[in-house]
C-alpha cells in the first residue's frame, strides 16, 4: 500500500513552503502554533497523498487552507475541487479562508475553527 501521509518524496516541497510562508499564513501560524488554539496541535504543510494541506490538526482530522488570489481562477478552482474531494475521501475536513479573512478578521476565523474542535 502506498504511503499517503507525510510522503518522503514531497518533504523538500513541504520544507520550502514552510520557509517561504505568505504574510497571512505567518499571521495564522503565529495564532495557532504551540497549541494556542484550545490546546490542539496543528502542523504546517502536511502532505496527504500528492497534495499538501496548509495547516492540519491530526487529532480531529481538520485541515485549514488559506487561499490567495491564485485560487480564484477557473483552472485553480477545478484543481482545488479535485484536491479537496481526494482529501475529504481520507476523512479529513477542510476549512478554507482567504488571505483577506486572515488579515482583517483573524479572531473570527479562529472562532470559526474553534467550533470544529471539541
Amino acid at each position: 500500500m502506498p504511503q499517503v501521509y507525510t510522503r518522503k518524496d514531497i518533504k523538500p516541497t513541504r520544507s520550502a513552503l514552510r520557509k517561504r510562508m505568505t504574510a497571512p499564513e505567518l499571521v495564522f501560524w503565529t495564532a495557532i502554533r504551540s497549541r494556542k488554539l484550545k490546546g490542539y496541535k496543528f502542523r504546517r504543510q502536511y502532505s496527504t497523498g500528492r497534495y499538501i494541506i496548509d495547516f492540519y490538526c491530526p487529532k480531529v482530522r481538520l485541515g485549514v487552507e488559506i487561499d490567495g488570489d491564485s485560487h480564484f481562477t477557473n483552472n485553480q478552482k477545478q484543481y482545488d475541487a479535485l484536491r479537496q474531494e481526494y482529501i475529504n475521501a481520507l476523512g479529513i475536513k477542510i476549512l478554507r479562508y482567504t488571505n483577506d479573512e486572515i488579515m482583517k478578521n483573524l479572531n473570527g476565523v479562529l472562532e470559526d475553527i474553534s467550533k470544529c474542535l471539541p
